[in-house]
C-alpha cells in the first residue's frame, strides 16, 4: 500500500452525495456529507459553556444537519444558516429522512447523536 501525500488527501473528492426521495416535498434532495469543519461547527453549537447541551442549543438540530447538507446540481447549499428556523417548520418525517441520510454520509452514528443532545 502507497502512503498518501498531502497533495493527494487535499486533492481527493471525498464528499459523497446520496439523492434521497423525499415524498412529502414532491421530489428528490441531494445530500452531501459534512465537512470536518462544518461538523466540529455542529457539534459546537449544541453545547454550552460546561460542555453540555440544552434545550434551547438542540432546537432544530434536524434542519440544521439538513440546511448544511442539502445541496444543488451545482453543488452549493440550498439554504443558509439564517433560514433554519423556516426549514424546521416542515414535515418531521422528511427531516429526519435527509437528516439520516446525511449523518450516515458523515459518520456520523446514533451513539454520537445521543451524545451530542444529552439522551
Amino acid at each position: 500500500m502507497t502512503l498518501l501525500t498531502r497533495d493527494q488527501i487535499l486533492s481527493a473528492d471525498d464528499l459523497l452525495t446520496v439523492d434521497v426521495a423525499v415524498p412529502e416535498w414532491g421530489g428528490t434532495v441531494r445530500v452531501r456529507a459534512l465537512t470536518g469543519a462544518e461538523r466540529d461547527r455542529l457539534e459546537a453549537s449544541l453545547l454550552g459553556k460546561d460542555g453540555t447541551a440544552s434545550a434551547a442549543k438542540i432546537l432544530n438540530f434536524r434542519a440544521r444537519v439538513c440546511a448544511l447538507t442539502m445541496i444543488g446540481e451545482d453543488g452549493e447549499r440550498l439554504f443558509g444558516d439564517a433560514q433554519v428556523a423556516e426549514l424546521g417548520r416542515k414535515s418531521a418525517a422528511a427531516l429526519a429522512r435527509v437528516a439520516e441520510a446525511a449523518q450516515k454520509l458523515s459518520g456520523i452514528s446514533d451513539d454520537d447523536v445521543d451524545e451530542l443532545v444529552g439522551e
